[in-house]
């Protein structure tokens, strides 16, 4: 590896282009944060969906009336809910395996950059 000399102005540059481009550390925290909460709020969501669909089935047979539509709204939800809760866990998943993707690359960037001070 050679080693360069840069103008500050450029080497500012680049950092500002890079810190532009790429989502701080920080800020990957919060949305894990933000992701994990809304996975929580779906949770409990859908076991109050549930506990609802449980006790309308448990007060009778269904008649025509409002407390058939209401059965059929809460189990559209709760539908709508699972979907949702599904597609966030599968989004988090992609998340947590890209943050470890980020923290490996960091680490050998780190790596590369302690062999190359050794060398000097």
């Amino acid at each position: 590896m050679m080693r360069v000399l840069v103008p500050a102005r450029l080497r500012q540059a680049v950092r500002t282009w890079f810190d532009a481009r790429y989502i701080s550390i920080a800020d990957h925290r919060q949305d894990i944060r933000d992701a994990l909460w809304e996975v929580q709020t779906l949770r409990r969501e859908m076991a109050t969906l549930q506990a609802e669909v449980e006790r309308l089935r448990k007060a009778g047979p269904a008649a025509p009336g409002p407390d058939r539509a209401k059965l059929d709204e809460t189990r559209r939800i709760a539908q709508d809910t699972q979907r949702l809760a599904q597609e966030t866990a599968k989004a988090m998943d992609g998340v947590l395996q890209n943050e470890v993707l980020v923290w490996q690359a960091i680490d050998e960037l780190r790596d590369r950059a302690a062999g190359v001070a050794e060398r000097s």
